[in-house]
């Protein structure tokens, strides 16, 4: 074998189904098949064409709507938008790649905080506990005043809350991988997630997912701190996988 041919080519990772058809759709008015005032295909007609549910066809017509690539018309059909009236945002498979990377990150962070979590309900200290009922406090402070004003003071207070709690933990392991995932975020998809953050992490309901936490780790209770911690990430998860306005 040659030097200059590789061994094994990259592996992509799969979009969600809804994302695979947007990004078809949107390939084919990009590439000149469709064009500005084209009516799309019907709700069924593409659900046959994909072999995917009318569901999946449903969220990807959805989210290319959101965005002003097509426009629904009532009771005749999506047809494709004038390209002067889009919004600046384009569909496109970066920025799935992108939602991909942070709901994976989400979901390695669910097992390990939570196991986390569970092991620092019994062994923190009363100052640990002290110190992450402050960081909790901070964080509720930044959430009143808001995204716009507070963002990444909010988002930072957050990670900066689950790290103490791995701490308090007293397993380095946990520590290691919880800082690990919090590097990844913060070198690669940090504009992403204060993003995301602003459009669907902020507000009481949130913070009650993590005051959820933190009164189980209050109370000593091992099993309810890593339900709570698994709750509370896995909700996030699916936020972000709910999102039709994700760039």
């Amino acid at each position: 074998m040659s030097e200059q041919t590789p061994l094994f080519d990259r592996i992509s990772r799969p979009r969600r189904l809804p994302d695979e058809v947007a990004v078809s759709i949107s390939e084919a008015i990009e590439t000149g098949q469709l064009h500005p005032g084209d009516r799309l295909p019907t709700e069924a007609e593409l659900s046959h064409r994909f072999g995917v549910a009318r569901t999946v066809v449903r969220e990807a017509i959805s989210l290319l709507r959101y965005n002003g690539v097509v426009e629904s018309r009532r009771g005749v059909g999506a047809f494709v938008a004038d390209p002067s009236q889009r919004s600046a945002f384009r569909i496109s498979p970066a920025c799935f790649e992108i939602r991909k990377q942070i709901v994976q990150l989400l979901q390695l962070r669910t097992g390990v905080q939570a196991g986390a979590s569970a092991i620092a309900a019994q062994t923190r200290s009363e100052e640990q506990m002290a110190e992450i009922e402050d960081i909790f406090s901070r964080m509720a402070k930044t959430d009143a005043l808001g995204p716009d004003a507070a963002l990444e003071e909010r988002v930072d207070l957050e990670l900066l809350l689950y790290r103490t709690i791995a701490q308090a933990s007293g397993n380095p392991y946990y520590v290691d991988v919880v800082t690990m995932i919090e590097s990844n975020i913060q070198n690669n998809l940090r504009s992403a997630f204060l993003k995301n953050a602003a459009a669907t992490e902020f507000g009481p309901a949130i913070l009650g997912e993590h005051r959820a936490v933190l009164d189980a780790l209050g109370a000593k209770d091992a099993e309810a701190a890593r339900l709570a911690t698994r709750t509370r990430f896995e909700r996030a998860a699916e936020r972000l996988v709910a999102r039709e306005d994700f760039a």
